[in-house]
C-alpha cells in the first residue's frame, strides 16, 4: 500500500466522525423528513420509505466516488 492511501482513510474517517458530530447534535434532523419521503401510520402499524432521502445520498456518494476515481486516475 501507498501512504496516500493511509491519507485518504484518515480524511474518511474525519469525516465520518464530523457526520456523527453532527448527527448527534441534532444538526441533521431535516434528514428523512423531506419531501417525498413516505409515512404511513395505522394504530398498530408504521411504515417508512425514504425515497427522496435516499436518492439524496446516492446523488452524494456518486459525486464522491467520481471525484475520488477522478483524482486516482491522474
Amino acid at each position: 500500500m501507498d501512504r496516500s492511501v493511509g491519507a485518504w482513510l484518515v480524511g474518511v474517517g474525519l469525516l465520518l466522525a464530523v457526520i456523527g458530530v453532527l448527527a448527534l447534535s441534532g444538526a441533521l434532523s431535516w434528514f428523512g423528513r423531506l419531501p417525498g419521503d413516505i409515512r404511513i401510520s395505522s394504530d398498530n402499524t408504521r411504515v417508512y420509505i425514504p425515497i427522496t432521502s435516499m436518492l439524496l445520498v446516492s446523488l452524494v456518494l456518486n459525486v464522491m466516488l467520481w471525484v475520488v476515481l477522478g483524482i486516482f486516475r491522474r
